[in-house]
């Protein structure tokens, strides 16, 4: 069971875990030929890491946006919002978490490798891509890793975090309860310890909320009020604790963890680009 918690491709889990993952759809964009490349670098820890850059279609270019899925997805779920970024003047980079679609790793460590794993990109995309002014976009495990991440290197300038929890330990236990129909925190909490020695982590650093205490960079976070997976109040949590002087909490009404996009629709990306243009830079480059 605790290889099951954090061993992405884990043969057993294809077999008994539904396929949760979702074909978001924003707003209808005209589908010009986006300037795309595919390209690996090396984890702190030398596992090869799958990412893509795709490069701003407008005159100028105001930023790079990171995207973080969500677990046991990929680089791709962000498909769609890849189109919105460049038509409004952003460089993305989408990125395969260790242990996910193309990038090598076996063990999913909830953040704990993951936000170093982001500092050795922002160092390949500024070295190797000439690339400056990042912001994080990141989505359920993506935006705890992201949350991570911006407490952990100030050169992400922003991010947008969308549904995401406080603490491993906590989530894993509402993730029984919701399961399995119970929950038992010594139960569930052995799990975790066994699952971070499995995998070569201290699960007691998965901690997104200890993180959110070191962010001062300016700060969007989203959830749905029908979030059943990640309850809302974990957001709120993260929101609290973040002493950033330039932080917003968007609440989506009759929002689950899967459909934000969807029910939020046209005024939650208008939100969400206001939000970006008010962090570019004065006289922003690459």
């Amino acid at each position: 069971m605790p290889r099951l918690i954090s061993e992405i491709r884990n043969p057993v889990v294809s077999l008994i875990k539904r396929n949760r993952n979702v074909n978001h759809q924003i707003v209808s964009y005209n589908n010009p030929k986006l300037k795309q490349k595919d390209f690996f670098f090396s984890s702190f820890d030398n596992l090869k890491l799958s990412a893509q850059i795709s490069y701003s279609s407008a005159d100028s270019v105001k930023g790079t946006i990171i995207l973080l899925h969500g677990i046991r997805s990929d680089k791709y779920q962000f498909k769609n919002a890849i189109q919105f970024l460049s038509e409004n003047g952003y460089n993305s980079v989408g990125l395969d978490s260790r242990a996910h679609g193309k990038s090598e790793g076996d063990f999913c460590t909830f953040g704990v490798r993951e936000k170093r794993d982001i500092k050795t990109l922002i160092d390949y995309l500024s070295e190797k891509e000439n690339l400056h002014h990042f912001g994080i976009w990141g989505q359920s495990l993506g935006g705890a890793i992201g949350l991570q991440a911006m407490g952990y290197d100030k050169r992400i300038k922003f991010g947008i975090i969308e549904s995401t929890f406080s603490d491993f330990k906590s989530i894993v236990n509402d993730y029984f309860d919701l399961h399995a129909g119970f929950s038992y925190y010594p139960f569930s909490n052995y799990l975790v310890n066994r699952t971070g020695e499995i995998a070569g982590f201290d699960p007691n650093d998965a901690k997104p909320i200890k993180y959110c205490k070191s962010i001062t960079q300016p700060i969007l976070l989203v959830h749905g009020n029908l979030d059943k997976r990640i309850n809302i109040k974990y957001g709120r949590e993260n929101f609290s604790v973040i002493p950033s002087k330039n932080k917003q909490f968007i609440e989506i009404d009759s929002a689950n963890h899967a459909n934000v996009w969807k029910v939020g629709g046209q005024k939650y990306f208008d939100n969400v680009l206001k939000f970006m243009y008010q962090q570019q830079n004065k006289n922003p480059s690459n």
